[in-house]
């Protein structure tokens, strides 16, 4: 497989497992969401798939490149947006792209290219000369998705993209990393604790406690009825 592949993660902080034998495939040009409540273990995945943790025990390969044997060469094959905001907000859209594409070795009119077509992607090319910190938060987060794939990376991962979003920003957003994958083949990775933000088609894995506890396609998963009481029988979450 040349997307994403996970097989028997496990964690532990202390005597505490944040994850218990996680396995999950997401196929080139796929779009999965990683479904589950807060503190079931999706921020730790995420460290562990940028290697910010080093799991003990388990398998992650990254568009086929074993994250462990080559951590640079998996590395350079992602691109990812934490939770957190991480943008500069006293430089321009198009410096925060370029300061990044720096740091990926690219400079002169490849970096620039590079940055036009990123921010042509995600709608966001007559903003670059305006400082991050006059955009609402909608446009901040398609910057800094922008920025992830200045470096042309297989692999998008998105830890809850949408937090501090309203309603609309966050179906937008949505829709884009979308388009992502079924116009250029990118590969995504979406952890929310949002059901409202997965779609019937989508490729669907359930955590809770550290766990999965389903992976499949969405809409088979619900059969037939609301993701959100799927999802809140399995996990025993509050609406």
């Amino acid at each position: 497989m040349s997307g994403l592949s996970v097989a028997g993660l496990s964690f532990r902080y202390g005597a505490r497992a944040a994850l218990e034998d996680v396995s999950l495939e997401v196929a080139e040009g796929a779009f999965c969401a990683l479904l589950g409540p807060n503190g079931a273990g999706k921020s730790t995945l995420f460290a562990l798939l940028t290697r910010l943790l080093v799991a003990p025990r388990g398998r992650i390969a990254v568009a086929g490149v074993d994250l462990a044997r080559a951590p640079t060469a998996a590395l350079a094959r992602i691109g990812v947006v934490f939770q957190q905001p991480t943008l500069d907000l006293d430089l321009t859209v198009r410096q925060n792209l370029r300061y990044f594409a720096g740091l990926h070795g690219l400079s002169g009119r490849a970096a620039e290219a590079r940055i036009v077509a990123a921010l042509d992607r995600l709608g966001m090319a007559e903003r670059a000369g305006e400082k991050v910190r006059a955009l609402n938060g909608g446009h901040r987060r398609r910057t800094e998705i922008a920025r992830a794939l200045v470096h042309r990376p297989s692999v998008l991962l998105l830890d809850e993209p949408t937090v501090g979003l309203d309603a609309a920003s966050r179906a937008a957003l949505v829709e884009h990393v979308h388009r992502l994958c079924a116009e250029e083949g990118l590969t995504v990775l979406w952890a929310t604790h949002l059901t409202d933000e997965v779609r019937p088609g989508d490729r669907l894995v359930i955590l809770h406690r550290g766990r999965v506890l389903r992976d499949g396609i969405a809409g088979e998963i619900a059969a037939g009825r609301p993701l959100t009481a799927v999802f809140l029988e399995l996990t025993g979450a509050e609406a």
